[in-house]
């Protein structure tokens, strides 16, 4: 087994998700006002170190960490989820 001490990666945290331009509707309200909801939060990177990992090896093929993206906002003051 080949023994790598060192290791450039690349860390990118996820994108928040795009809000809602939406406005409310009813039957007797011509101009309800608007009603969208905010997009959800980009997931977050955390490093943790581990005691028990002796090489760097399996960051060699993966050098790209990226978090999951928040999904859209929608209508009827809907937020997105969160990642």
């Amino acid at each position: 087994m080949k023994f790598i001490d060192e290791a450039r990666i690349e860390v990118i945290a996820g994108d928040g998700g795009n809000g809602c331009a939406s406005f409310r509707r009813e039957k007797f309200r011509p101009f309800g006002g608007p009603d969208g909801g905010d997009g959800g939060r980009g997931g977050s990177i955390y490093a943790v170190a581990d005691r028990n990992v002796n090489t760097l090896v399996d960051f060699r093929f993966s050098k790209v960490h990226t978090g999951r993206n928040g999904e859209p906002g929608r209508g009827s003051d809907c937020y997105g989820k969160g990642a």
